[in-house]
């Protein structure tokens, strides 16, 4: 049903997208127009949240270092033991026996992140593809090993793990020539503007130098004198701070690269040397200053909502004619759309140009996508899962080299190792992933806005994307229809069912009255 006022408002297309036009008019005057973006003053937005982050960051950083030089080249430094010796089962070591392990799980992070960006820009089909068929493979390996090292718990984490990503492969099997030719497109984007690059490696020597601190708090959680209930507790803990951490790093070189790639549009030039100089330094002023409290704000939510959604959209459309299973998902489903018109990733965008609050920028986002019917291009593609695919991938290797390391000296802490090494692992790819995955939003967002955008920029791929929205939102309106005359029959058939039944309550009734005036005439 949620397919009817997309249909619907389809029919105002081309109402809605000469609004649109108009209000992005000043989008197509070339310089003048990109230098007034850049040059118009900001307000501040969700202050509050960048001042919990902020905190956030002070204190689990003061905590992390405490943790780590508690057990740096001598036994309870800080004599924290005496808190935990309610909970002592293992022996303890040393920090400095695991924090190597997560240098080398830091580095490999790093230069898979790197050269993710580099074949991306080579050969990103083959990377795509990588992505998306190896990682079910490698997730069912894992699990098998976890069972012959007599890790249950962890064997059956993966195996459905594995399960769900296959489910959510065939599910999407055919939606992969599109998403692809979209994510080539997006490559080639960022590839012809070098800034783009410059800041993508800056931000992971910065995600490198957070991960240099957190890690040796891990290292020294690992090493105290707790047993494995406390350090996992623990580590949970560190992790939720370093994930929000990876996410408000990652989303604001979204928000940066997102500002350049949509201004580059906007000036419609191939060439960076005719770039505004100024505008990577505006773009990540903005991001740091002003808009820093959206980004704080959104990424505590953004990820785990995009990710309900993509598994979600997978079981429904595979569910077929079971209609208790259809109406529990489709309950579901509605939940998470309204909360995507909350929080989706291209409010990035809009933060990035226009400075806007986050829920405001959300909002206006997937307002601007219904209204023009974009929003169906968008539920079609599958290219920010192909990246969450490709960065679970770039964790899981990580993870398992620290693992295997581990568990040949450490038996009974590798999977302790290997699960946080692999979480480093996940950030730094991911940082390396949202270069490509900012370009499809600010392509999409672009093509919403004005589609005379992508036309200048590339006219071939303006009439691929325009020729599959069209096929999109036929095939919505066909569902719409189909919808429409199911429940019509089904009214249709509970009236004549009703019918039916009076008929034959009043034939059974007539009946038994002539027999029972045989029977007293009898």
């Amino acid at each position: 049903m949620m397919d009817a006022p997309a249909f619907s408002s389809h029919s105002h297309a081309s109402v809605a997208t000469a609004t649109t036009n108009q209000n992005v008019e000043q989008c197509r005057s070339g310089s003048n127009t990109v230098a007034m973006i850049i040059e118009k003053p900001r307000r501040w937005h969700d202050v509050f949240w960048s001042g919990i982050f902020v905190i956030h960051l002070i204190g689990f950083g003061f905590i992390l270092g405490v943790l780590g030089l508690n057990r740096f080249k001598k036994k309870n430094r800080l004599d924290i033991d005496k808190y935990t010796y309610h909970f002592m089962e293992n022996q303890a070591g040393l920090t400095e026996d695991y924090w190597p392990v997560y240098a080398v799980a830091g580095v490999f992070g790093t230069g898979l992140g790197c050269c993710w960006l580099l074949l991306l820009g080579s050969c990103a089909t083959l990377m795509m593809k990588v992505s998306v068929h190896i990682l079910t493979t490698y997730l069912a390996v894992i699990s098998v090993l976890c069972f012959w090292g007599e890790q249950f718990f962890w064997g059956v984490v993966f195996a459905i793990g594995s399960c769900l990503q296959l489910l959510y492969v065939i599910s999407v099997i055919d939606r992969l020539p599109f998403t692809m030719l979209v994510l080539q497109k997006a490559v080639k984007m960022v590839w012809n503007l070098p800034e783009v690059m410059k800041v993508a490696h800056a931000f992971v020597l910065l995600v490198l130098s957070w991960m240099v601190l957190w890690s040796f708090g891990v290292a020294g959680v690992v090493a105290s004198s707790m047993g494995d209930g406390g350090r996992w507790w623990l580590l949970v803990v560190l992790s939720v701070s370093l994930f929000w951490t990876g996410a408000v790093l990652c989303n604001t070189l979204h928000v940066v690269v997102s500002g350049i790639v949509f201004l580059a549009s906007v000036r419609d030039t191939k060439e960076s040397s005719s770039f505004p100089s100024n505008s990577l330094r505006k773009s990540l002023q903005y991001a740091l200053t002003t808009s820093f409290g959206s980004i704080c704000y959104g990424s505590l939510f953004t990820a785990v909502i995009r990710t309900l959604r993509w598994q979600i959209r997978g079981v429904r459309a595979k569910i077929g004619n079971n209609e208790c299973l259809l109406c529990c998902v489709d309950f579901l489903f509605h939940m998470v759309e309204t909360l995507v018109r909350f929080f989706n990733k291209y409010a990035y965008v809009q933060i990035g140009v226009y400075g806007k609050s986050f829920n405001h920028s959300a909002r206006d986002a997937w307002e601007l996508f219904q209204s023009t019917g974009v929003e169906a291009l968008v539920a079609y593609d599958c290219s920010g899962a192909i990246m969450l695919m490709g960065t679970v991938f770039g964790g899981l290797i990580t993870g398992t080299c620290a693992g295997v390391w581990a568990w040949i000296k450490w038996s009974n802490r590798a999977f302790m190792i290997g699960s946080t090494s692999m979480l480093m692992g996940m950030v730094l790819v991911g940082v390396a992933m949202v270069v490509v995955e900012s370009a499809v939003t600010s392509i999409y967002v672009c093509y919403a806005e004005d589609p005379l955008m992508i036309h200048k920029w590339d006219p071939e791929f303006f009439n691929q994307i325009s020729e599959t929205l069209n096929q999109r939102l036929q095939h919505r309106s066909k569902r719409v229809r189909e919808v429409l005359t199911h429940n019509q029959l089904d009214n249709l058939v509970r009236s004549n069912s009703s019918v039916l039944i009076l008929c034959v309550h009043g034939c059974l009734y007539y009946m038994v009255r002539f027999f029972s005036k045989g029977e007293v005439k009898g």
